[in-house]
């Protein structure tokens, strides 16, 4: 008697609309939705190609220095006492994060295409350096749109995009975070569609961009689970990630979902749960439409994006990839938290215990791991530190430097 093979969860969603269940989607204009199914078509067709999968190999292998190590966090499994702390090494990924992974990605797709222009938002920065990074190894013009408040933030990544060549557009309007980067961004998009392409920072927007990022971060959960069963002899007791958008947590993630792992997706609980004071749109939203994507978000009484808060710049967005609104509708992720006083801890226990500076996003996994590991003895976590925090050290210690006077 024959059996099917099972398919691999990440294969089974989006369908060919876009949708992971009820999440997802395109609600977009029609003169943007015939770009959507331009890039749509176009990435179908050009990323099953032998010569683009064989030079975005070279390029990981050769120029962004993958794979990325998984290291063993010795010191700060034994000063918690707890569980055995593993960490993927996103930090030492070229340019810093895990953004670079998908934006060589698009950057070779907008490179067939003959596009002429790459467009993007950014919040930490991360991903409008790696954008950055991308458009001066294909010579391809660089626009980042970054909220007024995060280029004041993340001033060093400001100055990495201007080395690199990008011009980086200030966005003064609203909250002048993320949400209005991405508003912006959009707007530019929209004067040139043809010539430009959109180069979307996370697991979000219309389709095929959650597929499209969650394709090309794929790269980390596949190495992950290869590099942990090899050091171990098995498979984590739990992966953790930060999540915002979620493109970290989606890559880390898809390693492990048909696996018997922990799948925890922790979000910024800020300064607490009274709306406004967070960026927790699993915990504390509900369904709506926004960007482009059905998923959930945070609203306010008019049903509208609410204002959100976080430390961390690249967490700091209303709503999250529809992906990660499904795997926890179906219970496969859990949804954890971390406020903005337990990532600096965190932050600064990494960097004192292990000689690793994360980045604030990053330091949001680092510290709800911490707290897993003090409540579950003898089990194995793997976090995903998808950015080092060159980028938030001014920012830290001008907020924060009470926080160095601590014991770790």
């Amino acid at each position: 008697m024959s059996t099917k093979p099972s398919i691999p969860l990440h294969r089974q969603v989006p369908d060919e609309r876009g949708f992971f269940g009820k999440f997802g989607g395109s609600f977009i204009p029609p003169e943007l939705q015939a770009q959507m199914d331009e890039i749509n078509a176009a990435y179908q067709r050009v990323s099953r190609s032998a010569d683009y999968i064989a030079e975005l190999r070279r390029i990981r292998r050769d120029y962004q220095g993958r794979p990325t190590p998984v290291s063993y966090c010795g010191r700060l499994s034994d000063k918690i006492g707890g569980a055995r702390i593993y960490l993927k090494r996103e930090d030492l990924n070229h340019s810093g994060a895990h953004k670079l992974n998908h934006c060589m990605g698009e950057a070779l797709l907008a490179k067939y295409l003959g596009k002429k222009k790459l467009i993007a938002e950014t919040g930490a920065g991360q991903h409008g350096v790696a954008l950055a990074t991308a458009g001066a190894y294909f010579g391809i013009p660089v626009e980042i749109h970054m909220g007024e408040v995060d280029i004041a933030k993340e001033h060093p990544n400001v100055v990495r995009m201007r080395i690199l060549g990008a011009t980086v557009v200030p966005v003064s309007f609203g909250a002048r975070t993320l949400k209005e980067a991405v508003d912006s961004a959009f707007q530019s998009y929209l004067k040139d569609p043809v010539n430009s392409i959109y180069c979307i920072g996370s697991v979000v927007g219309p389709h095929p961009f959650p597929l499209m990022v969650r394709e090309f971060q794929r790269v980390v959960g596949i190495e992950a689970r290869e590099q942990f069963v090899g050091m171990t002899g098995g498979l984590p007791d739990s992966v953790v990630a930060c999540v915002g958008g979620g493109s970290n947590a989606m890559g880390i993630f898809s390693g492990f979902l048909d696996d018997p792992v922990e799948l925890h997706g922790v979000e910024p609980l800020g300064r607490g749960a009274a709306p406004g004071d967070h960026a927790a749109s699993l915990s504390h939203g509900s369904e709506g439409v926004m960007h482009g994507f059905n998923s959930i978000m945070l609203k306010d009484g008019k049903g509208e994006p609410a204002a959100v808060y976080s430390v961390a710049s690249g967490l700091d967005y209303p709503s999250v990839g529809p992906e990660h609104a499904y795997l926890n509708s179906i219970g496969r992720t859990v949804v954890g938290t971390a406020t903005d006083e337990e990532a600096i801890r965190a932050f600064f226990q990494l960097s004192r215990l292990e000689g690793i500076i994360p980045a604030l996003e990053s330091a949001h996994a680092v510290a709800y791991a911490v707290k897993l590991a003090r409540q579950r003895p003898a089990r194995s976590i793997l976090v995903n530190l998808s950015g080092r925090g060159d980028k938030d050290i001014d920012f830290v210690m001008e907020k924060y430097a009470r926080y160095a006077e601590l014991e770790y």
